[in-house]
């Protein structure tokens, strides 16, 4: 009789640990996952207000954080951080509330920020041009084009991919002539903006500057979408990269073809493949 109650209770934990093996391996049941809670919308309380009018810097420091993970989300707030910037605060406070302005992507502020683009403090002017370039705006474009002749070299490439990044067409002419005193980021900010002899006015300066920083622009003109610019003007640009025939031209070329996506023109992609072939003998 025992023999056989062993024999019962043997059976009965076998078949629980099937029913488990088998509740483990049953496939999840299909369907959207669970949406993560919306966030409540931002409200510039009673509490924040007092911290940014503190006259103690960690207060303020503490509310710029805030409203900095909050972002976009707390434009609300931007007049009141703009007050702590034009309160003359320290410097680092001072970084700190553009920095702040800068992620809140606040139009409203860029005024104020483009005095700090003029600023003697050279982290200031810094931290002024990354924020401008977030919060847009004719303000803004105004003071990257000042900001390309600014002594320090930082600034001025900040300010010539902001311009480019901005789509601001109107400092093409700015943008040249940074180029030409030797901010090569401006390469690139033209090859975003550039078209017909704008573009033709980059390809132009292959030989005459170095080679990577013109096709830093080249690469942007070759890869932005054909609503933006023409096929003739990208197969003149490699056109000319061909006529170059170096292997630097060879390499960067390759580089093109490996890259180019397989909805792309076939038109320039045949152009690519045969310049390729054409300079594969480049000068040393």
């Amino acid at each position: 009789m025992r023999r056989i109650s062993v024999v019962f209770a043997l059976a009965l934990g076998a078949l629980a640990l099937v029913a488990a093996n088998a509740g483990a391996q049953a496939p999840k049941p299909k369907g959207k996952p669970a949406a993560l809670p919306t966030p409540p919308p931002f409200t510039l309380t009673p509490a924040l207000q007092q911290k940014l009018k503190s006259t103690d810097e960690a207060q303020v420091r503490s509310a710029l954080d805030d409203l900095r993970l909050v972002g976009k989300g707390a434009q609300a707030a931007a007049p009141m951080v703009v007050e702590v910037l034009e309160h003359g605060s320290s410097a680092p406070l001072t970084e700190a509330a553009l920095d702040t302005l800068g992620d809140m992507e606040a139009e409203s502020a860029s005024e104020a920020i483009a005095v700090y683009a003029h600023h003697r403090d050279v982290a200031l002017r810094r931290a002024a041009v990354k924020a401008l370039i977030k919060t847009k705006g004719p303000a803004a474009t105004k003071a990257l084009r000042h900001a390309l002749g600014d002594a320090d070299p930082m600034v001025r490439g900040v300010a010539a991919t902001g311009l480019g990044t901005l789509k601001s067409k109107d400092a093409l002419p700015d943008l040249y002539a940074a180029l030409e005193h030797k901010i090569g980021e401006a390469a690139a900010a033209i090859g975003q903006l550039c078209t017909g002899a704008d573009c033709d006015g980059l390809s132009a300066k292959l030989g005459r500057l170095p080679f990577d920083v013109v096709t830093g622009g080249l690469d942007q003109i070759l890869f932005r979408p054909t609503a933006e610019i023409t096929d003739d003007d990208k197969v003149k640009v490699i056109g000319k990269l061909r006529e170059l025939g170096t292997q630097e031209s060879n390499k960067f070329l390759k580089d093109v073809q490996s890259r180019w996506p397989k909805g792309g023109s076939a038109r320039v992609k045949q152009s690519i493949d045969q310049a390729v072939l054409a300079t594969a003998g480049g000068a040393q």
